[in-house]
């Protein structure tokens, strides 16, 4: 695994130069708002709160450095088995998010695209994910795909529930099954691939994140909890993208910087 990206001495070091063609594609996952307000003696729901200011941040920065793509993990499969009191905290900071953070997001041309499964979400949440969507679908600016009650695994079952239904019904033979098949039944099979995709906490893993569209990523950890992330840290990040060749399986690097 890509060890953290190091911090540079001075704020030069960490922008891109006027030449350089950022990545159009940037993953995060959010990781470390409880344990950044376990160390301050706060509630972890003052860490989430203060997670969301950071997503703030995050939005503006990415717009700021010419980034198209930012794909979030704002809620895993896995996070309902959390307490009950925590759940509800988080679907409260859903409610204020769309009520209050949707029409800065709207007024500043970002379209807003949520990726996982809906179909056991209740009502409510639902319905606001998709007033998310409905609200900003004809933006182009920004791109914020929001990866809500989401997991990689459970993604790439659900395509291949889809590929075994077509063949089902006579439209689609077993030996067409290819990888370009099952990624045209992912969640979004329109997106491009994860140039960059960044984990804040120190945490050096994927989570059940973008397991497919992550195969050719560059992997930047940073020891930042996510609360305390902004523009710099996304700058450092983007500097060590900088130095990676990015070779997909080839020997020549392309692609990338």
């Amino acid at each position: 695994m890509p060890e953290a990206a190091a911090s540079p001495k001075t704020p030069d070091a960490a922008m891109p130069d006027s030449g350089f063609e950022p990545p159009r594609h940037v993953a995060i996952i959010m990781d470390g708002n409880g344990r950044w307000a376990a160390e301050r003696g706060l509630p972890r729901s003052e860490g989430h709160r203060r997670g969301v200011e950071a997503l703030r941040r995050a939005v503006r920065a990415v717009g700021e450095l010419g980034i198209k793509i930012l794909t979030i993990y704002s809620f895993s499969s896995e996070n309902w088995s959390r307490p009950v009191t925590e759940i509800r905290d988080l679907r409260g900071l859903l409610r204020h998010f769309i009520r209050n953070d949707l029409a800065e997001l709207h007024k500043n041309n970002v379209r807003v695209r949520i990726i996982g499964a809906r179909d056991d979400l209740e009502p409510e949440i639902r319905r606001l994910l998709e007033e998310a969507e409905q609200l900003t679908r004809s933006n182009n600016g920004l791109l914020l795909v929001v990866a809500f009650n989401y997991g990689g695994r459970q993604e790439i079952a659900r395509a291949a529930q889809r590929v075994a239904e077509l063949v089902g019904a006579g439209r689609l033979r077993p030996g067409d099954i290819t990888a370009d098949v099952i990624g045209r039944h992912l969640d979004a099979p329109d997106l491009p691939d994860p140039d960059l995709m960044i984990r804040t906490s120190g945490e050096q893993r994927l989570t059940n994140f973008l397991l497919w569209q992550a195969a050719y990523s560059e992997l930047v950890f940073v020891p930042g909890y996510w609360p305390d992330f902004d523009r710099t840290t996304l700058e450092n990040a983007i500097a060590e993208y900088r130095r990676r060749e990015r070779r997909f399986g080839g020997l020549k690097a392309r692609g990338g910087p």
